[in-house]
């Protein structure tokens, strides 16, 4: 019956050790069954749903960009961004905070026991599903789009360096933003991946010398072009989440009372 379901659960009781040892999880006492479905259980679930969303977020923002590039450039055959900048992006520069998400808690392990009827909702899988799959698709094809038409039309002049510094800083900050607006509880080492997603980005802008151009990425111009190219990738996605959220918190307490 354990090896049958979908996760098996043993009690390690008097009657021996037999149902534990064949389970994927062990526990010493029945009752720890509810906070193994309502606290670990939605956790891991919520976690595993935002993880999953950002790694196909990171692929699919990059693709759109190189799918637009060639679009522009005559749908010439070669990568937009380097080697070492792609090795980069999908390691020092975004890694990190991505994988903090499975340090995050929608809500505290107090509420979700006290509040069974959320599991209820959980159950109903709407955290990753093929909804949630084209809306991320609509996300990176949005701020794909805006990263890389916003950096041509107001960088570009004849110059490519400056088009892919633009384009690839923008690139980097929006991915960042992204997670920290997806977080709702901050823990100490998200702080640190931040921190040492920037230092890693800002350090490789300067010894990339021939990616970025010192003179360039330090002037006012690029500074304020990149600004306004992640506002406008991030804010208006803002906007809809904090609407939606206000939303699907009221619905939720509706259903639990």
């Amino acid at each position: 019956m354990i090896q049958a379901a979908h996760v098996g659960i043993g009690i390690d009781a008097r009657e021996g050790k037999q149902a534990s040892l064949a389970a994927d999880f062990s526990i010493t006492q029945f009752h720890h069954i509810c906070r193994l479905f309502l606290v670990h259980g939605r956790f891991c679930y919520k976690r595993s749903c935002s993880l999953s969303q950002f790694v196909i977020h990171r692929g699919l923002i990059l693709s759109v960009i190189q799918a637009i590039f060639s679009w522009i450039f005559f749908f010439v055959s070669f990568s937009f961004y380097p080697g070492v900048l792609l090795v980069g992006y999908a390691t020092a520069y975004t890694m990190f905070p991505v994988f903090s998400l499975v340090l995050d808690r929608d809500i505290t392990s107090a509420e979700a026991l006290l509040f069974p009827q959320m599991y209820e909702i959980l159950r109903k899988g709407r955290s990753l599903s093929i909804k949630t799959f084209c809306i991320w698709l609509m996300i990176s094809l949005y701020q794909g789009t805006v990263v890389m038409c916003g950096s041509y039309v107001g960088v570009y002049d004849n110059n490519f360096v400056e088009l892919m510094a633009t384009s690839f800083t923008a690139l980097v900050f929006t991915e960042l933003i992204m997670v920290a607006l997806t977080i709702h509880k901050w823990h100490w080492a998200m702080y640190l991946s931040q921190a040492i997603s920037l230092i890693c980005f800002m350090g490789s802008m300067l010894y990339f010398n021939e990616y970025f151009d010192l003179k360039f990425i330090t002037s006012s111009n690029f500074m304020l072009r990149t600004s306004l190219i992640i506002l406008l990738a991030c804010l208006p996605l803002y906007i809809i989440k904090v609407t939606r959220r206000a939303l699907s918190a009221s619905t939720s307490y509706n259903q639990i009372y």
